[in-house]
C-alpha cells in the first residue's frame, strides 16, 4: 500500500478542538485535510465542493446528524469514503452507518489512535465488513 498517495480528508465534527487535534494526528500522518464544517448543510457543502477521498464524520453534529450527511454525499457523490468517528458508538449506530456505507466506524474514546489506518484503507477503498 506505500504506492497509494496519502488521501485527501474532510473533517465533519461539531467540535473546533477535536477537529485541530485530528487535523495535526493526521498532518503526523502525511494527510490532507482538504476542509471541515461543524453543520450538516457545511458538511454537505464542503465535501462536495473539495471532493475528498474519505470524510472523517461524527454522528452528532452542530444542528442535525451525521447520517444526514453521509446519505446527500453518499447519493451525489459514492465514490468518496466515510470513516465515522464518534463517542456515540453504540452498536445502534456502528449498524446503522455501515449499514448506510460508512467504510469503518471506530470510538473516539478507544480507537482514536486506529483513524489514520482506517482513513488510508478507506481511501484504497478497503472497507470493514460487517458480519
Amino acid at each position: 500500500m506505500a504506492s497509494q498517495p496519502a488521501p485527501r480528508v474532510f473533517l465533519a465534527d461539531d467540535s473546533g478542538m477535536i477537529r485541530s487535534r485530528l487535523a495535526a494526528l493526521l498532518d503526523t500522518h502525511h494527510m490532507t485535510v482538504v476542509g471541515q464544517a461543524a453543520t450538516p448543510e457545511g458538511c454537505i457543502d464542503g465535501i462536495l465542493a473539495s471532493h475528498p477521498q474519505v470524510v472523517v464524520l461524527d454522528v452528532q453534529l452542530e444542528g442535525g446528524t451525521g447520517l444526514q450527511v453521509l446519505r446527500a454525499v453518499r447519493s451525489a457523490a459514492p465514490d468518496i469514503a466515510f470513516v465515522v468517528f464518534s463517542n456515540n458508538a453504540g452498536p445502534a449506530y456502528r449498524k446503522r452507518y455501515l449499514g448506510e456505507g460508512a467504510a469503518f466506524f471506530l470510538d473516539k474514546s478507544r480507537e482514536f489512535e486506529h483513524l489514520p489506518t482506517a482513513i488510508a484503507e478507506a481511501g484504497a477503498g478497503l472497507a470493514f465488513l460487517p458480519h
